[in-house]
């Protein structure tokens, strides 16, 4: 018997936020497990393939580095195409790389959304953690309800140099991925079955609207 529920699954995840907060050291500490505290500035768009096993699925996670980009202020659409979920970093080190999140966020939200006109799933790193905790992230209960009203799906205090919680964090993502697009597919098939749609689409042909 054919093993025909391996599927495959590829999808485009953005990793965005200001110069600096540590996005190419979480990308290369979640792909290639290490950590160098000198990555010079990426420049263009690069971007890492990650390969998880879940439940009998292959999942390829291409994360794409917004590369030196931020300083334009605003990235290109071209850049967010197709992008199924975004982790947003900032530096717990440096408050206005906090401060930063709610535009990247609303950047995302106006540059990218699903099928469903619904956001893609986001998570808020806070990066940089080995290096001190900032008043921010000691109240978890603040940080839960930022997540609430700017649209995260959930946060957590990362460390690329440590490698604390950058696992956690890409497997909250990618299940918050899975699920979307669950809905995405259910919804699809609800189009094509559903002969109400059809009845309501009162089926007029658009010649019959010549004046």
């Amino acid at each position: 018997m054919q093993n025909h529920h391996l599927k495959e699954h590829l999808y485009k995840i953005l990793v965005i936020g200001d110069l600096g907060v540590g996005k190419t050291s979480i990308i290369k500490r979640y792909v290639h497990q290490n950590f160098s505290p000198n990555y010079r500035a990426t420049i263009g768009v690069d971007f890492a393939l990650k390969v998880l096993n879940l439940d009998q699925e292959t999942v390829r996670l291409q994360l794409w580095d917004i590369a030196g980009q931020e300083r334009f202020g605003n990235m290109t659409r071209v850049y967010y195409r197709e992008a199924m979920g975004a982790f947003i970093v900032f530096d717990v080190t440096r408050p206005s790389t906090f401060e930063a999140v709610t535009k990247w966020k609303e950047d995302l939200d106006a540059k990218l959304s699903l099928s469903n006109g619904k956001h893609v799933a986001a998570v808020l790193l806070a990066n940089k953690c080995d290096q001190g905790r900032d008043v921010l992230t000691n109240n978890g209960i603040k940080m839960e309800q930022f997540c609430q009203e700017n649209g995260f799906v959930g946060w957590f205090e990362t460390s690329a140099k440590e490698n604390i919680n950058i696992d956690e964090a890409a497997h909250c993502l990618v299940k918050h991925i899975i699920a979307n697009e669950n809905d995405l597919l259910q919804s699809e098939v609800a189009d094509t079955i559903s002969p109400q749609q059809e009845s309501s689409r009162g089926g007029t042909c658009s010649a019959c609207f010549r004046s």
